[in-house]
């Protein structure tokens, strides 16, 4: 009958990590959104006639980072069984 408790008890602990874990994951999207940006700021002040294409593949950077973050929360709601 411990058996079942215990793995009752792995099941609540399981969300919890899973929640920590998101938490953590999500430091590395944050990080390379400012540095997209940071060097778009860069280059558009060394030459303000480059804003166009740094502006584009800024954009593009932004959705590939944004996608990690994404499958950091599927990866959390999967974790965390719910």
């Amino acid at each position: 009958m411990s058996n079942i408790v215990l793995a009752q008890e792995a099941v609540n602990l399981n969300a919890g990590l899973a929640a920590i874990g998101y938490g953590l994951a999500t430091i590395g999207p944050a990080i390379g959104v400012a540095m997209i940006w940071a060097a778009v700021i860069n280059g558009t002040a060394r030459q303000p006639e480059a804003q166009g294409k740094l502006m584009g593949i800024a954009w593009i950077s932004f959705v590939l980072v944004e996608v990690l973050a994404l499958i950091g929360l599927v990866v959390y709601f999967i974790a965390s069984g719910g």
